[in-house]
Formats: C-alpha cells, sequence, structure tokens
C-alpha cells in the first residue's frame, strides 16, 4: 500500500467519525414531539400532550417539555383524566341498590378472565321507553296525546278525521280529564293511530312527531314534551354502550312514533328502535297486494292506514327474536307490560342476566303513582327483578330548572 493509498483511508476514516460526532451533536439538541390526542370523553373536545425524545450519551429517555404550550395542557389533561374515572352514573345515588348492581355486573361481564364474561356480540340490552326511559303519563302515553291533537285539534286534519278515529280520541280526552269508566283498547288506538297518520311518507310521519314534540310538557315548568326523558336512564344507556353493548329500544308505542321521538336525543340506530307496527305501501299499490305488486321509481313508501301488532307483553318477546335474533342479558322496563321481556332475557340464558324495572315511587319531581310503585315492588321481590326507585335512587329526573307542576 502506497503513502497515498494511506492518505485517503485516513482522511476517509476522520470524515466518518466526524459525520458520526455531527449527527449525535445534532439528536441530542433536537426534540421531536407529537401530538397524543386524548379523547375527552363526553364533551368532545380534543388535548394536545406535548412529548419530547431527547437523545443523550447514556441513554434514550421521554421527557415531558415544560413550555407555555404544554402548561395549559397539563391542567386540561388533568380535568381528562377525572371526567375519565368519574363516576359514569353520576346522577344516580352512592348507595342505589340498582346502580351497584349494574356496576358489578359490568365490571364481571366485561372480564376476559371471569367464568361470566359476554363476548360483544353477546351483550344485548333491551329498553321500554314510556316510563321507562321518557317520562309516561302527561297526562296520559305520548301517542295517545299526539293522537288525540292530530284528530281533535290539528287544523289541517281534525275536519277529516273519521268518525271512528273521532270516538277514539274523545273517549281518550275522557280518560285526561279523568273519567274512570272510559274504556280504550289498545287495538282501537293502535288502529286510530294507523288511520289517522295513513298516506304519510316514513319521514314526514317522523318529523310530525319532532313538531308534537316541542310543545311544552303539559305537566311541567322549563320542558318539552320532547325533552321527558329521564337522565338517570340516559346515562345507562351511554354506560352500557362504552362497554360494548348494543342498545335496543322495545316499545309498545308506534314505531315510527318511537323514532320521531329518539334519534335525535339518543345516539341508536333506526334499525334499533322497535315498536308496534302499521302497515306500509307504495303509494301507486292501491287494493294491489305487496306480494304481486312491483315498487316503481314512480312510488313512494307511506303508512297504510292498517294497524298490525301492539308490541306489548309477549309480544315483546316475539319481536325481539324476530328482529334481534339473540336473547338479551340485560331488560329494563317500568310495567307489567315489560314483565315478558323481562322474564325472557333472565330465564335459562348462557350468560350471566339481568332485568330491572323502574318504580314510578317520586310524587314530587314527576307524576308517580304510589299504588302502581308498591305493586312493582312486590313483583321485583316475586321475580328477582331489580327495582329501581326513582325518589330514592336518582339525584335528578329531567335536570335542573324542570319542575313539576302542582
Amino acid at each position: 500500500m502506497n503513502d497515498q493509498t494511506k492518505q485517503v483511508r485516513t482522511w476517509r476514516a476522520i470524515s466518518a467519525v466526524t459525520a458520526v460526532i455531527a449527527l449525535a451533536a445534532i439528536i441530542g439538541i433536537v426534540v421531536i414531539t407529537f401530538r397524543n390526542i386524548i379523547p375527552a370523553g363526553n364533551n368532545g373536545n380534543e388535548v394536545e400532550v406535548t412529548v419530547s425524545y431527547v437523545e443523550t450519551s447514556e441513554e434514550s429517555a421521554i421527557t415531558t417539555v415544560p413550555s407555555e404550550e404544554t402548561s395549559a395542557t397539563t391542567e386540561t389533561s388533568a380535568e381528562i383524566t377525572g371526567a375519565v374515572e368519574a363516576d359514569p352514573l353520576s346522577l344516580w345515588t352512592e348507595n342505589a341498590p340498582a346502580k351497584k348492581a349494574l356496576i358489578s355486573y359490568m365490571d364481571t361481564v366485561t372480564d376476559e378472565g371471569s367464568a361470566d364474561f359476554i363476548p360483544v356480540e353477546n351483550r344485548i340490552a333491551v329498553f321500554d321507553m314510556d316510563g321507562t326511559i321518557l317520562c309516561e303519563t302527561d297526562p296520559y302515553y305520548f301517542d295517545h296525546m299526539i293522537l288525540v291533537y292530530r284528530v281533535l285539534e290539528d287544523p289541517e286534519y281534525k275536519n277529516k278525521a273519521s268518525d271512528f278515529e273521532k270516538d277514539v280520541a274523545n273517549r281518550l280526552q275522557a280518560k285526561f280529564d279523568g273519567d274512570k269508566s272510559v274504556e280504550v283498547s289498545m287495538v282501537e288506538h293502535g288502529q286510530a293511530v294507523a288511520s289517522a297518520f295513513a298516506g304519510m311518507t316514513i319521514e314526514e310521519f317522523e318529523n310530525y312527531v319532532k313538531e308534537f314534540a316541542k310543545q311544552p310538557a303539559p305537566g311541567y315548568n322549563g320542558m318539552t314534551r320532547g325533552e321527558a326523558f329521564y337522565k338517570p336512564m340516559l346515562q345507562i344507556i351511554d354506560y352500557l354502550q362504552a362497554n360494548d353493548f348494543k342498545v335496543y329500544i322495545v316499545s309498545g308505542t308506534d314505531r315510527l312514533i318511537v323514532r320521531g321521538l329518539i334519534q335525535d336525543v339518543i345516539d341508536i340506530p333506526r334499525n334499533q328502535l322497535i315498536g308496534s307496527d302499521e302497515t306500509l305501501v307504495a303509494t301507486n299499490q292501491g287494493n294491489e297486494d305487496g306480494e304481486v305488486y312491483t315498487f316503481t321509481d314512480k312510488d313512494k313508501l307511506v303508512t297504510g292506514g292498517d294497524f298490525i301488532i301492539k308490541n306489548l307483553n309477549t309480544n315483546k318477546v316475539t319481536v325481539i327474536m324476530q328482529e334481534i335474533g339473540i336473547q338479551p342479558v340485560l331488560s329494563f322496563g317500568n310495567s307489567t307490560g315489560d314483565a315478558a321481556m323481562a322474564e325472557f332475557t333472565t330465564t335459562d340464558n348462557k350468560y350471566k342476566s339481568l332485568a330491572f324495572m323502574l318504580c314510578c315511587d317520586d310524587l314530587e319531581r314527576e307524576n308517580g303513582n304510589a299504588d302502581k310503585a308498591d305493586k312493582m315492588v312486590k313483583l321485583c321481590d316475586e321475580y328477582g327483578w331489580i327495582a329501581v326507585s326513582m325518589k330514592n335512587d336518582w339525584t335528578t329526573i329531567y335536570g335542573e330548572g324542570v319542575t313539576r307542576k302542582k
């Protein structure tokens, strides 16, 4: 090897070492930051957490960079951590038996190491609507009230109403006014709803429900009919969904009325909102059977005017299997019309299951009924359902600013 070759190799070695030293110096002073987005819970905000990777001569370390940008973030992050760790059922009293039972249940069935673990695909919860997540009587059921308005008060329809619809609506109005001698069967009511709203598209019917829901709640100050949801029960739904439960509403109210009430308030897909049913037909179908008639591009789907089924008691069980196809593991109701659904949920279930029943025992904040509440408590004791006391278990019902008219 000649001297020139040695000199070239020496300079190459020196250059390589110099490059390594320079790179190390650059790494040592360069701070690489990234944004770690942390979910902020229900308020939908996001927080930027700045983290620095600092290369040292000894070892690599991760440190938080104290700067004006991150100092404000630190406080927000602490608030978020608190929100995540906060009680998800904060509107329930601390010692509410139903709250304790549900949290204990959830801890067990979501633990993969537990013998009671439930796979996500089997985490099905079913809820009644009226009296379970929504004010039931103000002064009567929402679907009864909307029928009376449609037939007796709506200026665009009242002169078109049939004698049958008027008869049903007038009898319902008499019940609202306190006449206990008047009776209206569920089938009569269902048929009157079907015919009174016949010819509407699904969107038109649901929009009609939304408009009616904007009326002030007759028995309350500071609330509309459509705002009359039990806030502690909305927390339950959020809590279940956060734990990968699929929530279904299974109501005796007309399905389209259920959709109109629920879809802008609770984040539940339309195909998980089940209720009583009426016929749907194509606008040009006439009297031709749907098996024969072919829907065309000139058709719209509208309500057909005929009542099909009232979704109460065992009808709730059959519709659950027809539309969900899986036995639920949680059931929430408030009346004997929900008893079959509760028993179906808890009978011969391969997974750990519970049924909850609301008791309308709050006579100050809600249109309660002490006799009905006492009967439900006894039924809960008899069947092993978990009773929910609206009076003792909830810190609020409709939220601040809402009071019941005396």
